[in-house]
């Protein structure tokens, strides 16, 4: 009986040491970071600047992998249906988090049971945009220029339920403006119908746009966050333009399902944050529009929170939907 007793022990001691260091030993290969949007955006931009220095920091490749598609649910749902295997992430942010579950009569997801939200790494402010053509040099005028069209004015996003959408439904919704949404699959196509004058008007990420502003292509009207980007210092903010509501900043993160053993979070946690804190990646981020600041685990699973709270509303008055 003894030593039935010492066998079973030492077997299941054994279990144990086995499960730890295999937990301890996260990330043991390949780590892929799931893209919601296609390669060209914010996200995906800041997903490439950090998926280098990630990978040394943890030892393992990193592969960014773009799966757009399904208001950027296809992705998120990739990653859920990935969850016994945990080196599958996502790169998260305000459309699969806090906008598209919201956009479903039944959500295919809950942005915060289901997911485990890990490494916080910038928010990057949306712009309002213009051709230059249109005779509109700040918000006022804009607001006049939609105004006085006597028809409603087509403006553009990078898709269905993305934060520039919804952004541009609060903004018809807060001066009763007479406005249509036309969803793109992704910024790159959209550009393409502003540069052929067949868009006038946009609303989206500072990260897409400013290469296009620099160059004069494009027209920045207004940046919707509460501080001022390094990178278009002198556009000014909707806060100062007196329209506080329209405060929105698209954030991204690293998170991974639900149940991702705590040692893991935690050796991710630390890497991120040790790749946040070079001064390089920093400029880098800086230079796509990405202000930065350093998050716990626990101060960015609240931070989503008061994120997905603060959506809710916003997205369902605006009666966007997917299907």
């Amino acid at each position: 009986m003894i030593a039935r007793r010492t066998i079973l022990g030492s077997a299941t001691a054994l279990a144990f040491a086995g499960t730890a260091k295999a937990q301890q030993a996260w990330p043991s290969r390949a780590v892929k970071i799931i893209v919601t949007f296609p390669p060209g955006g914010a996200s995906d931009a800041a997903a490439r600047v950090i998926s280098g220095p990630l990978q040394e920091k943890l030892g393992q490749t990193v592969i960014v992998d773009n799966k757009p598609g399904g208001g950027t649910t296809i992705g998120a749902n990739f990653v859920l249906q990935a969850k016994d295997d945990f080196h599958t992430l996502m790169l998260s942010n305000s459309a699969p988090i806090s906008i598209a579950p919201y956009l479903f009569d039944k959500p295919p997801y809950d942005p915060l049971r289901d997911f485990a939200h890990i490494a916080y790494i910038g928010s990057v402010a949306n712009a309002f945009v213009v051709r230059p053509a249109v005779p509109a040099k700040d918000m006022k005028e804009l607001i006049a220029w939609i105004k006085g069209q006597g028809k409603p004015v087509p403006f553009g996003s990078g898709g269905q339920g993305s934060i520039g959408h919804i952004i541009g439904e609060m903004f018809k919704a807060e001066l009763g403006l007479n406005m249509e949404h036309i969803g793109y699959r992704g910024a790159a196509p959209m550009f393409q119908d502003m540069m052929a004058g067949q868009l006038d008007f946009a609303v989206v990420t500072l990260t897409e746009v400013l290469p296009l502003a620099r160059d004069g292509k494009l027209r920045m009207i207004a940046l919707t966050s509460t501080q001022k980007a390094p990178s278009a210092p002198d556009v000014p903010l909707v806060t100062e333009l007196g329209y506080p509501k329209l405060v929105a900043e698209n954030f991204v993160g690293l998170s991974g399902p639900a149940g991702m053993p705590v040692d893991a979070q935690a050796r991710l946690h630390k890497a991120a944050a040790e790749v946040l804190a070079d001064p390089k990646i920093v400029e880098r981020l800086g230079d796509l529009g990405f202000v930065t600041r350093p998050m716990s685990t626990a101060e960015f699973t609240a931070f989503v929170a008061n994120q997905v709270q603060a959506f809710q509303a916003p997205v369902k008055a605006s009666g966007a939907k997917l299907n």
